[in-house]
């Protein structure tokens, strides 16, 4: 990411940053200060349906109250949001999670709200840079970060910096190929990681079989969840444990050949999927560690993301904390 046009050359870090993370579902802004604590943290409904004009109003109306709870003055705004975004002219240009939100200049719209530098980045190249700084992977050189929600998103440190890509949206790690010619994806190609390890395609996948006649506990429950199938393959079902072992096998090849790619001290997961902790974590870890290259497989942890729920906010502070050279 580069900055946002006319937020000027990057400086001594701030003290305190005002974090906006805009999410399909929810929006989330607090202030965040340089041990990565967030202050004034206020959460709401993002109503996307309203349109771009009446959310960001609404976005920057929390803004202000959090800075105002925080009780400390903010040197720069960091925004994260799902792209695809171009980071440097500050502006969303078609979120899938945000339909309708074409070409939205939101960077010059939020250096005219609070009159600050701002910063935009894709959400989940975001999470990584905080994760890296404040969470799982704190003092990594190099790490990769998966998170595994709606979709699948990604974001990669490399050397100490972060990868962004030639365009600004490197890291689309959830759309490593893992089934060519497999299910569907958004991305409008077939068989990519998102379109089995993602919260959703749990879901699908599990729906789809008991539509094509599956026996299973779960016959009577509408809609069925990525939770749901993980409850239930944990208590034995035999047709949620083959979804749930499929999921586990197809994200372990994936990050097998990612740490073969890049090899990272450390690979985080997030997203609401690693809800199911050591049922998830466990097999990948172990696959990662058996069948990764040498020396990679014994350097390598795969570790679940440390900053929960905040890490949307912690993001996008941490870009305003660390902006770009």
């Amino acid at each position: 990411m580069t900055a946002d046009p006319g937020s000027g050359p990057a400086a001594a870090a701030p003290s305190a940053v005002l974090g906006l993370d805009i999410g399909g579902t929810k929006l989330a802004v607090g202030v965040v200060t340089p041990d990565g604590a967030v202050h004034g943290l206020i959460t709401e409904p993002t109503r996307r349906w309203e349109g771009p004009e009446i959310v960001i109003r609404r976005l920057f109306e929390l803004g202000h109250r959090a800075v105002a709870a925080a009780g400390r003055p903010v040197a720069a705004v960091g925004i994260s949001c799902g792209g695809p975004l171009d980071a440097a002219a500050g502006v969303l240009i078609a979120p899938p999670h945000l339909p309708g939100w074409l070409d939205v200049p939101l960077g010059r719209m939020t250096r005219s709200a609070f009159g600050l530098p701002t910063y935009l980045e894709n959400d989940a190249t975001a999470a990584a840079l905080g994760e890296h700084r404040f969470g799982a992977a704190r003092g990594a050189r190099t790490m990769i970060y998966l998170t595994l929600s709606t979709g699948v998103g990604g974001g990669a440190v490399i050397d100490g910096r972060l990868h962004r890509g030639a365009a600004g949206n490197g890291g689309e790690l959830g759309h490593v190929m893992v089934r060519p010619g497999g299910r569907p994806c958004t991305c409008g190609r077939r068989g990519c990681l998102e379109a089995y390890v993602s919260g959703t395609n749990i879901a699908a996948r599990a729906t789809d079989g008991l539509r094509g006649g599956a026996i299973s506990s779960l016959d009577d429950v509408d809609p069925v969840t990525a939770a749901d199938v993980a409850a239930a393959a944990a208590a034995g079902d035999p047709f949620a444990r083959a979804i749930w072992t499929e999921t586990t096998d197809l994200l372990g090849q994936a990050l097998t050949d990612l740490v073969n790619a890049f090899e990272p001290e450390v690979v985080v997961l997030g997203g609401g999927v690693t809800r199911a902790g050591a049922m998830l974590l466990d097999p990948v870890a172990e696959l990662v560690t058996r069948e990764a290259m040498p020396p990679a497989a014994k350097a390598v942890r795969v570790v679940l993301a440390g900053l929960g729920d905040v890490v949307g906010v912690v993001g996008a502070g941490a870009v305003a904390l660390d902006p770009p050279v």
